[in-house]
C-alpha cells in the first residue's frame, strides 16, 4: 500500500524520518486535468473544489469552470462573472497534484483513478527529499494556454522557490504528459532563466508532436477521464467537451502538421449525400489541413446554456491562430549547455490515432450530427493517449530515452518509470526505506494489464 499505510489508506503517513541526503531539488509539473482547481468567489473569497470531485461533480463543473476565450487577453475566462478559477498552493504545491480528489472518502476506498503524482511523491520522500527543501510541485489552470504569462510566471517562481530552499542548488523537473509543453515552451521563451535554475529534466509521456487520436476527438466530441461505474460521478464527456473547445492548451496538442509522420492521422466519416431521390453512402476523409474545415462544420451550431443564457462555442479561429503561434515558439525551443533532458515515452498499449464517426449502415448526414456520435479508432502503439511516434520526437539532444509499457495517467506510478528516475536523479542508493515502506503495484490497464514493464533505451550525449 501507498503513502506508508499498514491498514486502511485513509490513515497513511507521508512524513519521512530520513535524515535528509545532499540532493538536488526536484520540482513536479502536472498535465492536462493534472491539477485541483478551485473556484473562487470574488466578493466573499470562500473557495470550492471543482476539479476533481466525485460528488456534484457535473453540476458544479458547468456553473463554475465552463469557460469562454478571450482574443484580446488570451486567456480563457469563466462564464461566472461572480468566480474565478484558482490553483491551491498548499504543502509547497504538492497538494494540488497529488489525489486529485482529496476527499475522506476517496483516500479510504484507494480510488487510484484521481491518484496523479501520489506514489510518485511517496517514492521521492522515501528517498529522502523533504517537501519544501527539496520537493515541489507546480499545478496551474490547464484550460490555458502552455505559453501564457500567468502559467509562465508561476514556473518561474516556483523553479526560484526550489532553488532558494535548498541553498541555491539547481533544480530537476519532473514533468508528466501536457507539462512537458509547458515546459517546453518556458525553455523556449525564458532560455536564460532555465539555464539558470534547472540542471535535469524528466518528461514522462509527452505529447510532443500532439496527441491526434485523443484531440481531434476532444474537439468534436468530447473527453471521459473515467470509465466503468465511476464515471457516473465523474464530469460528464458533454460537459467536458464544451469547456475544450474554448480551451488554448487543447488546440496547442493537435498534431503537428510539420512534422513527419509515418503515416499522417485522418479524420474519417462515413457519409450520406442525397441528390435527385438518389443516396450515396461514401467514406470521407480528412487529413491535417482538411480538418480544420471539418471541426468549422461540426461546430457550427454547437452551444451551451448557462444561467438562462445560450452561448455560442463554434470551432475557435482565434485559438487555433494563437496556438500555431505556439507550436512555433515550441519548434524553436533550444537545450541549454548543461541541462540534461531525459524522456520516458509509454509503449505497448492500443493508442488512438485515426478517428472515424458514423458507418456504412448508419452514416452521417449533417456534419454537425458527428458531435453526438461515438467514435471509431484505429490504433498504434503508445500509451492510450500519447502514440509513443509523437512523445519520443522531443528533437532535443536526450542524454537517454525509456519506452516503458504502460498507460498515460499509470506511468506516474510504474515501478520501472521509478526506477528510470532513480537512477537519473542518483538516488538508487537511497531507495532501501522505500522499498521496505511502500509497496508499488503496477496498474492494470485492458489487455496489456498482464505484461511486465519493457525498457529500450536510445542514447545520446548530453
Amino acid at each position: 500500500m501507498a503513502g506508508g499505510m499498514r491498514f486502511c489508506p485513509c490513515f497513511g503517513d507521508r512524513n519521512s524520518d530520513n535524515v535528509e541526503e545532499d540532493l538536488d531539488p526536484v520540482l513536479l509539473v502536472s498535465g492536462m486535468g493534472g491539477s485541483i482547481l478551485h473556484s473562487k468567489s470574488k466578493k466573499f473569497g470562500f473557495q470550492t473544489r471543482v476539479w476533481v470531485r466525485i460528488l456534484l461533480a457535473d453540476l458544479e463543473f458547468k456553473k463554475k469552470v465552463w469557460s469562454v476565450y478571450n482574443p484580446e487577453t488570451g486567456y480563457t475566462e469563466t462564464l461566472d462573472e461572480k468566480s474565478e478559477i484558482v490553483v491551491p498552493d498548499d504543502d509547497y504545491g504538492l497538494y494540488a497534484i497529488d489525489i486529485l480528489d482529496p476527499s475522506l472518502v476517496t483516500k479510504c476506498i484507494h480510488l487510484t483513478e484521481v491518484y496523479h503524482f501520489h506514489d510518485m511523491i511517496n517514492m521521492l520522500v522515501g528517498c529522502g527529499y523533504k517537501k519544501g527543501t527539496t520537493l515541489f510541485g507546480y499545478g496551474y489552470d490547464f484550460r490555458q494556454s502552455n505559453r501564457i504569462d500567468k502559467l509562465m510566471e508561476g514556473l518561474k517562481v516556483k523553479l526560484e522557490t526550489a532553488y532558494k530552499a535548498s541553498g541555491g542548488r539547481k533544480v530537476n523537473i519532473i514533468s508528466h504528459s501536457m507539462g512537458g509543453l509547458l515546459v517546453l515552451c518556458f525553455m523556449s521563451l525564458h532560455n536564460e532563466v532555465f539555464s539558470k535554475y534547472v540542471k535535469k529534466w524528466i518528461c514522462i509521456a509527452c505529447p510532443f508532436q500532439g496527441a491526434p487520436g485523443c484531440i481531434n476527438d476532444s474537439l468534436l466530441t468530447g473527453l471521459q477521464f473515467v470509465d466503468g461505474f465511476e464515471s457516473y460521478f465523474f464530469v460528464s464527456r458533454w460537459s467536458m467537451h464544451q469547456l475544450l473547445v474554448e480551451c488554448p492548451s487543447i488546440y496547442e496538442m493537435l498534431a503537428n502538421p510539420e512534422y513527419n509522420w509515418k503515416k499522417q492521422p485522418e479524420i474519417q466519416v462515413w457519409r450520406k449525400h442525397s441528390k435527385d431521390g438518389q443516396t450515396n453512402v461514401s467514406l470521407e476523409s480528412y487529413g491535417l489541413t482538411g480538418s480544420i474545415s471539418l471541426f468549422e462544420e461540426a461546430l457550427r451550431h454547437n452551444e451551451l446554456n448557462h444561467d438562462g443564457k445560450t452561448v455560442a462555442l463554434p470551432f475557435n479561429f482565434a485559438i487555433l491562430k494563437w496556438a500555431a503561434g505556439t507550436r512555433q515558439i515550441m519548434c524553436n525551443a533550444k537545450l541549454p549547455d548543461g541541462v540534461c533532458f531525459y524522456n520516458i515515452y509509454g509503449t505497448s498499449f492500443d493508442t488512438p490515432f485515426d478517428v472515424c464517426y458514423g458507418s456504412e449502415e448508419s452514416p452521417v448526414e449533417d456534419l454537425s450530427e458527428i458531435c453526438h456520435t461515438m467514435p471509431q479508432y484505429s490504433y498504434v502503439d503508445g500509451d492510450e493517449t500519447v502514440p509513443a511516434e509523437s512523445a519520443k520526437a522531443d528533437g532535443l539532444p536526450a542524454v537517454e530515452r525509456a519506452g516503458v509499457a504502460g498507460s498515460h495517467r499509470g506511468l506516474l506510478r510504474d515501478k520501472k518509470v521509478f526506477q528510470l528516475i532513480q537512477k537519473w536523479l542518483g538516488v538508487e542508493s537511497m531507495v532501501t526505506n522505500y522499498s521496505k515502506t511502500f509497496q508499488v503495484k503496477r496498474p492494470t490497464a485492458g489487455k496489456y494489464s498482464s505484461k511486465t514493464s519493457k525498457v529500450t533505451d536510445d542514447r545520446y550525449s548530453c
